[in-house]
């Protein structure tokens, strides 16, 4: 009895305390509920809703002249709504076999069956926010509007498009480099995108999301909370058209020299705009690519092309002049425990302006070595006072420095001054070579180059960028007028002959160095051929470099390997600007009525009321040919088979013809066409390829 009692006393204090545990939770649920309900609700809402960030548009990259170089295009993720209260049970049995069908096709990347089968899933698990198809663009999506569900609208096809911007450049490899891209966390080498990604970027907007199934986020309203603001635009200094004349004629170049890599700048002499900017680079598949901006970063020893410093270092200083008189030894001297020589030995008494126009080492050298060899530092504090020891700061990151060192550094020797006179033991980079000379071209006044004109906001400038002056005097007038001099003579006399014209004068000079291999000493197979000037001389407008590196074909000449592509640069910059017109004199309109003999009528008209020329032949919109019996109008129809007649043609006109009719074309020469590999009129299948020879 006694036993039973005490079991049921027990049961009824578990009961109690069953009760009173009860009532507690009760009250804490009533507590929380009533008392805390705001509280929790709050929370709960920060959990299940979010404000995110609506990225800004990022603003375009333009050329000059108003072309895209770089901008944002939409790119969708689709998503849908399958659980839509608008889509009903009807209208999804109705469709689902069809949307089914369509998206399978039209994508491919899933059967019907598939497709069928995630869609009706994810319609089980109610999913309102069920991804189909990233990277979608905005034709594919105009497309999927047109489905069977989809069709029926932005709410009731349950049709979710999330944009996202992805940045493109619609001339692709043009300029690569120099408009470069963003990358968080880069700091060198990104170009205009990367130095003025706070001006592109614009501001961000606000947008309130709502978690729902699977941790995805789908948007709350139809509209942002608050609207980001679109980047501003950067108007960039380049010409896309001569960007791609630059980057032909260095690739062609590269290709026909298998070289390693090369450059080639254009640059206004006025203002410092870079107008083109080709870096190309073989790549580990041997197709050359803008990897790497060489023009900028690219600081190396800069051979021959330095020995225009080291004259108008003298000339400035006093220390000699151009009809000075100099015994150059054969091509061959010695300095201490090192001998110099020529690259064309036998050179005997020169004077400097024909040291400079022959590109002599030992006639340079014995200049600086006369002028400056008891007081070294001299030389060096002239060359300072130049502004070439420092960088450029250019916009765009990523240049070498300049290594122009003193008779402080530990590795100052006996030879130092006459192998720094003509280039060696000194770094600069392409672009710090033609911002010198740029400046003798631009009558001693040194301009950055720059990369943009402007930027604006829905059009409208709101920032202009001027000329910077680097240094408003590198030299005395006396000294400059001399420089021109000495580089006129090395087009019209010495080692850049290949650049002389009777249209228009070019200066410049030639340089060709070998490579140093680090510590290695030098390659005597590596080599870096370069020509940097300007044109016209008379007037300069333009100034250009181009360097090729490591060329493999036994062409390694600057005036053999990269004149030519200057050639070519300044040819079509002349003939397409006309603020500079045509200088022909009265002895070339008399020679010839017409330069060419062949080529399209219209072009031939202009250039013939020009010359006084009266055709006899109805030139407009024919193409004009030049055979035995003389000049006459010619129909050619492209696909045809039929080799067409070039002769007598400019460049431009015979590639694009043969190039029209399936030919491959294949050049060498400058002028006019003289000799064409098949024979006009003969028949030939598409592909094959044509050699031209072009001669003045």
């Amino acid at each position: 009895m006694d036993n039973r009692k005490d079991i049921l006393w027990r049961v009824y204090l578990i009961y109690v305390g069953m009760f009173l545990l009860a009532l507690t939770i009760i009250g804490r649920i009533l507590y929380i509920q009533i008392a805390e309900g705001d509280k929790w609700k709050a929370k709960a809402e920060k959990l299940t809703m979010r404000y995110f960030n609506i990225e800004a548009n990022r603003g375009n990259i333009y050329d000059a002249n108003g072309e895209f170089l770089s901008t944002s295009v939409p790119i969708f993720e689709v998503r849908m709504d399958v659980a839509s209260p608008y889509i009903t049970d009807e209208i999804f049995a109705a469709g689902i076999d069809s949307l089914s069908y369509k998206l399978a096709t039209y994508f491919g990347d899933r059967s019907k069956r598939e497709y069928k089968l995630l869609i009706s899933k994810a319609r089980s698990e109610k999913n309102r926010y069920l991804l189909l198809k990233r990277n979608v663009n905005y034709d594919q999506l105009k497309v999927l509007k047109t489905f069977p569900i989809f069709r029926n609208g932005k709410n009731k096809g349950g049709l979710i498009a999330h944009a996202i911007d992805r940045r493109i450049q619609p001339y692709n490899h043009l300029a690569f480099r120099t408009i470069g891209w963003d990358k968080e966390g880069k700091k060198n080498d990104l170009g205009l995108e990367g130095a003025f990604s706070t001006e592109l970027e614009g501001q961000s907007g606000k947008r309130l999301m709502q978690r729902i199934a699977n941790g995805n986020w789908r948007p709350l309203n139809n509209e942002n909370e608050i609207d980001p603001r679109s980047g501003n635009d950067i108007i960039s200094t380049i010409d896309i058209h001569l960007q791609d004349v630059a980057e032909e004629a260095l690739m062609k170049q590269l290709i026909a020299n298998d070289a390693d890599h090369g450059c080639a700048v254009l640059m206004e002499v006025k203002t410092g705009r870079v107008k083109a900017i080709a870096n190309l680079g073989k790549n580990k598949t041997g197709v050359y690519e803008e990897k790497y901006n060489y023009a900028i970063g690219e600081a190396s020893e800069p051979g021959s092309t330095f020995k225009l410093f080291s004259l108008l270092a003298a000339l400035e200083d006093g220390k000699t002049d151009l009809d000075e008189k100099y015994d150059c030894t054969g091509g061959v001297t010695h300095y201490a425990n090192r001998t110099m020589k020529d690259s064309h030995l036998g050179t005997g008494v020169l004077t400097v302006k024909q040291i400079f126009e022959k590109s002599s080492n030992v006639g340079v050298s014995k200049v600086i070595y006369k002028a400056y060899s008891s007081n070294p530092q001299a030389f060096i504090d002239r060359l300072y006072s130049f502004s070439v020891n420092k960088p450029l700061n250019l916009e765009i990151a990523g240049e070498g420095m300049p290594r122009i060192k003193d008779t402080h550094a530990r590795s100052w020797s006996k030879v130092s001054l006459p192998w720094m006179s003509i280039g060696y033991e000194v770094a600069l980079t392409p672009m710090q070579i033609l911002t010198f000379y740029n400046a003798v071209a631009n009558n001693g006044v040194m301009v950055k180059p720059r990369f943009v004109d402007e930027i604006r906001h829905s059009g409208e400038p709101i920032k202009v960028f001027e000329p910077v002056v680097i240094n408003p005097k590198i030299a005395s007038k006396r000294a400059i007028d001399k420089a021109k001099i000495m580089l006129e003579g090395v087009v019209e006399e010495g080692t850049g002959s290949v650049l002389k014209n009777p249209v228009y004068k070019v200066a410049g000079k030639t340089g060709t160095a070998q490579i140093a291999m680090n510590n290695a000493g030098y390659n005597r197979s590596s080599y870096k051929g370069t020509f940097v000037g300007y044109f016209p001389a008379e007037n300069p407008r333009y100034s250009c470099i181009v360097v090729i590196n490591n060329p493999t074909k036994g062409v390694y000449y600057g005036g053999a390997i990269s004149a030519p592509v200057f050639r070519e640069i300044a040819d079509r910059v002349y003939a397409s600007d006309m603020e500079m017109g045509f200088t022909w004199n009265d002895t070339v309109k008399e020679k010839s009525k017409v330069p060419v003999s062949g080529g399209f009528g219209n072009d031939l008209a202009t250039l013939g009321r020009w010359l006084g020329f009266t055709p006899g032949l109805k030139l407009n919109n024919n193409w004009i040919v030049s055979d035995s019996t003389g000049i006459k109008i010619a129909s050619y129809n492209a696909g045809n088979g039929i080799v067409p007649n070039v002769n007598g043609m400019g460049m431009r006109d015979a590639v694009y013809l043969l190039e029209k009719h399936g030919f491959k074309v294949l050049t060498s020469g400058m002028g006019i066409v003289r000799k064409q590999s098949l024979k006009p009129g003969s028949k030939a299948l598409p592909g094959s390829v044509v050699e031209l020879k072009l001669e003045i």
